[in-house]
């Protein structure tokens, strides 16, 4: 008996230790015995904070001689983000302070860190002193790529990585479709993908607002190549078009998510055959997840003249309680060191310790041959890349907003109706009558869209659920009136 519980001991004593046994050395202290702190708000996954939360700390350490706690906030994504910041600058308002307790916001869209700037929240960055040669005429950060931009000029943000949205997809799944590999937006709407297709929310997501926003503009700019001689007709066009193309990708859809890995973890698994995706998921699932014979479940492209080179910001907050820390980030995520993490093998010189992140660092001068020997994307340089058009800011940047709540309106709320009428639609053959109704985006032309729709954009949340409701019910009937139409088609 003593023998047995004298086993039971030891292995509940080996239960206990084993994790402090295995656990990884690491350069980041608890808050208790840390000299600094550092606080960041953040929508990256667990494996970037670990990684560069790892790396600062070691750099800190040895820079400064003083040991650094890194407390990470991570409310979701950067809809949840921004309602976090809203809430805790308006309460700081009310309450006389400064700020709101956090030091840098690291990680979201161009859009999301812009509208923290316009609302005077967002400090001028050290590093554009202390490193001018990194922004300067064809230096290593330009100031504009695609069309997007990478700093502004209060100097308030700066490009850590760059980034694009595209389409992952699973070849033995489109090979059971009997469907083509896709190769631009335009694919996805083939009523061959119906259930297939995965999409995510650009509600919940600013990131995803801008990619369809780029498959908007990128229907805009083909129109204008084909009627270059009226520049308002075109455009009017080109709206209607990408308007048309989220419908039909839309129906298509199983589902919209607000979780950025779920889409490619399904397509790699086969719950899905394609869908939109970041590259760094994509690229990620695509190395990770293979066949028995090595062959991939997953592959990742950027649509041909669909998509852009965004950037991931980061910035130091107002009122940050540890500002020459955060501002010692910053300087830190754009030295040569930090930025070969986004795209190395792990265990390479600077490279990431455990996982491999998959992204492309900003800095143009990282992607030597050197530091392509060691990254997981050894033929990928983004700056080189011909298939990106340019961004015009001025066709659809102010129509930002009121595009996603469109969305929203148009494909989520009405998500049943829609694929309802398609595929009656699609066993009709798609009757030119009925797929007329269905495709029916009038409502909101691009002479009401261009500038914003003031009640999508107003500060009246009573008057928005309202648009929301008298939109969405007016597609939701167009969707039953071409399913019934579609219907009649098929009795005759």
């Amino acid at each position: 008996m003593k023998i047995k519980a004298l086993i039971i001991f030891l292995l509940l004593a080996l239960i206990v230790a084993l994790p402090l046994v295995l656990r990884r050395k690491s350069a980041e202290v608890d808050w208790l015995g840390a000299d600094d702190t550092l606080v960041i708000i953040s929508p990256h996954n667990e494996t970037i904070r670990s990684e560069f939360g790892e790396a600062f700390a070691a750099y800190w350490k040895k820079t400064t001689g003083h040991s650094l706690h890194l407390d990470w906030r991570t409310p979701g994504g950067t809809s949840e983000i921004r309602m976090v910041l809203d809430a805790g600058f308006q309460a700081a308002e009310e309450t006389k302070r400064d700020g709101i307790g956090v030091d840098v916001f690291f990680g979201g869209g161009e859009p999301d860190f812009t509208g923290q700037a316009k609302k005077g929240r967002l400090l001028p960055l050290r590093v554009f002193e202390s490193h001018p040669e990194l922004f300067a005429t064809g230096g290593p950060i330009p100031e504009t790529f695609t069309g997007e931009r990478y700093f502004p000029r209060d100097h308030t943000w700066v490009g850590t990585c760059v980034s694009q949205f595209g389409i992952c997809y699973n070849p033995e799944a489109l090979a059971r479709l009997k469907l083509p590999s896709p190769v631009a937006w335009s694919d996805l709407g083939n009523p061959g993908y119906a259930g297939a297709l995965a999409l995510a929310d650009p509600t919940k997501s600013a990131s995803v607002a801008r990619a369809f926003e780029l498959l908007v503009q990128g229907e805009m700019l083909r129109a204008m190549d084909s009627q270059a001689q009226n520049r308002e007709t075109a455009l009017a066009a080109g709206w209607r078009n990408g308007l048309q193309l989220i419908q039909r990708m839309a129906a298509n859809a199983a589902y919209f998510t607000d979780s950025a890995n779920k889409i490619p973890l399904d397509v790699a698994q086969g719950n899905a055959a394609a869908g939109m995706s970041i590259d760094f998921y994509g690229r990620s699932y695509a190395s990770d997840l293979t066949t028995l014979s090595g062959k991939p479940r997953l592959v990742w492209i950027a649509p041909k003249g669909g998509t852009t080179l965004g950037t991931d910001p980061v910035g130091v907050l107002k009122g940050a309680p540890h500002v020459q820390v955060a501002q010692a980030f910053v300087e830190f995520c754009l030295s040569p060191e930090a930025q070969v993490i986004w795209f190395s093998k792990p265990g390479t010189p600077n490279g990431p310790k455990l996982r491999a992140l998959h992204r492309t660092p900003i800095r143009r001068d990282v992607y030597t041959p050197e530091n392509l020997a060691n990254s997981t994307m050894p033929s990928v340089h983004p700056y080189e890349d011909s298939g990106n058009f340019t961004y015009q800011h001025e066709l659809t940047g102010a129509s930002f907003n009121t595009l996603r709540q469109l969305v929203k309106v148009m494909c989520i709320d009405s998500h049943e109706e829609m694929k309802s009428a398609w595929l009656a639609l699609r066993d009709a053959g798609m009757p030119a009558d009925a797929l007329a109704v269905f495709s029916n985006v009038s409502i909101m032309p691009y002479a009401s869209a261009r500038n914003g729709d003031p009640v999508f954009d107003g500060k009246d949340p009573l008057k928005t659920a309202q648009q929301a409701a008298r939109l969405g019910e007016w597609f939701r009937a167009n969707y039953r009136k071409a399913e019934a139409m579609a219907h009649q088609h098929s009795s005759h």
